[in-house]
């Protein structure tokens, strides 16, 4: 047992040594050392432009910090359990390389504030890095949408068979849902990228520091207006939590859909063997493994953020241990979330899709009904009578086995004889399709704007 070299004076000697490894964190916190060195680089500099320590001081430091990154990437790093954490085992290296100086590092702040910089500075770096994702993922549905224009297929409420709708207009939904996800990602680093360096433990220091600076040096949007709130807030982190749940929901819904429609009783897609498996015992088996596992790997990023909720739902004011769990949760739903945008946009570029199967699947489910109804409608007849009249007729027809549109003139003039030769080109489907020309509708024009507003939103993302 040792005393820990950043608080073991007070203490006769060190925790135990199932304690120590009990509340260790650098065996998952140092994925955070790039972050924790850029901010202490920040802070030395600002040390040395506020005279708390000398210009030359700084530098050493500045350098210093420099060398121990590059130990990090080059793995001569030797990292220590005993240190506790990331920022402890690198200002204990930096202070071997530079002498007494690494010791005036940590002048005017705190672990407290320093490590809430550092997951910030992270946190912002992957919330851009899955906007990236996202954007990228988008992109791939709309080239997707694009090729298949003039595809029709069932759309379906309650899971039943409700309008024809263009395939287009399909894999357009999931695109607007990924260009949500980014606008959320976008906003939420906005909030992380607020500097609290210099609220120190929670009540602010004696120093004259200059946490602006530090700010600006980082690139962060601003800094803290409350020490107490700068050292307790998580909001961030449940924030972007949030956000990564939204966005595997996303995922998980047309991994639903994919799974569905790769079922031979559906048959609307064939599964790229890249993103399959097969049986051990059936051999003409091809699973939507991939699809399933996303899926189920939702759970995961949901308990994250329900576990960080749970986390911060009764703590006082300020800093409190529980804390430390702050960091796993967030970097099991990062690599979750990043993995799962990048299989996904290489699922969907493979992903080959039945039109012939959808096109002859809009005739099982009487998907032209709502036509009949309107048609009616614009004969002079109320909709709710419409409504009744095109009932009976899908009732005729299903008793026949028929589609409406294969119903005789004289069988749908049984039913109102206001009808006409006219309706067959009323009942068409892919005439369904074109018909629905309002805003958002999945008419061809419509689907064409959608195309080109969200090509223009992904050319001007940066």
């Amino acid at each position: 047992m040792s005393k820990n070299i950043s608080w073991g004076g007070r203490f006769a000697k060190g925790p135990e040594e199932a304690v120590a490894a009990y509340t260790e964190s650098e065996s998952f916190d140092r994925a955070l050392y790039a972050h924790d060195i850029r901010g202490s680089q920040a802070h030395a500099r600002m040390l040395g432009r506020q005279g708390v320590i000398t210009p030359d001081e700084a530098a050493t430091l500045v350098d210093g910090l420099e060398r121990v990154k590059a130990e990090i990437e080059d793995g001569s790093f030797v990292w220590k359990a005993d240190l506790e954490d990331v920022h402890m085992n690198i200002e204990a290296r930096l202070t071997e390389l530079v002498g007494n100086v690494g010791k005036k590092l940590h002048t005017g702040r705190s672990r407290n504030d320093q490590v809430c910089l550092s997951f910030r500075l992270f946190m912002a770096d992957r919330l851009r890095a899955w906007r990236e994702l996202a954007v990228k993922l988008a992109a791939m549905y709309v080239s997707r949408a694009e090729s298949h224009q003039g595809d029709i297929l069932p759309g379906c409420t309650h899971m039943q068979p409700a309008q024809p709708v263009s395939l287009a207009h399909h894999l357009l939904a999931y695109a607007w849902m990924l260009k949500r996800d980014a606008e959320r990602m976008a906003d939420c680093e906005r909030r992380v990228r607020v500097s609290p360096l210099g609220a120190a433990a929670l009540a602010g220091t004696t120093y004259p520091l200059d946490p602006e600076s530090v700010a600006a040096d980082l690139g962060m949007n601003g800094t803290f207006s409350n020490s107490m709130d700068a050292v307790a807030d998580r909001d961030f982190v449940m924030e972007a939590l949030f956000v990564a749940s939204c966005t595997m929901m996303h995922l998980s819904r047309c991994c639903e859909e994919i799974i569905i429609w790769a079922n031979p009783a559906f048959g609307f897609v064939r599964l790229p063997d890249g993103y399959a498996t097969g049986s051990s015992i059936m051999p003409q088996k091809k699973n939507p493994d991939v699809a399933e596992l996303m899926r189920g790997k939702v759970g995961r990023v949901y308990g994250s953020l329900a576990a960080m909720m749970t986390i911060m739902k009764g703590l006082p004011l300020t800093y409190n241990r529980d804390l430390q769990e702050d960091k796993e949760p967030f970097l099991d739903a990062d690599r979750t979330l990043s993995t799962s945008l990048q299989i996904m946009e290489g699922m969907m570029g493979e992903l080959a899709f039945n039109t012939v199967r959808m096109r002859s699947a809009c005739k099982a489910g009487f998907l032209n009904a709502t036509e009949l109804a309107d048609y009616l409608v614009g004969k002079g007849i109320p909709f709710r009578e419409a409504h009744h009249i095109t009932g009976a007729a899908v009732a005729e027809a299903e008793r026949q086995g028929k589609g409406l549109e294969d119903l005789a003139l004289e069988e749908l003039r049984a039913m109102c004889d206001r009808i006409d030769e006219d309706v067959y080109a009323v009942l068409d489907y892919e005439a369904a399709v074109r018909r629905r020309e309002t805003r958002g509708g999945t008419g061809p024009c419509s689907v064409a704007r959608q195309i080109a507003d969200l090509r223009a939103w992904i050319a001007a993302q940066d």
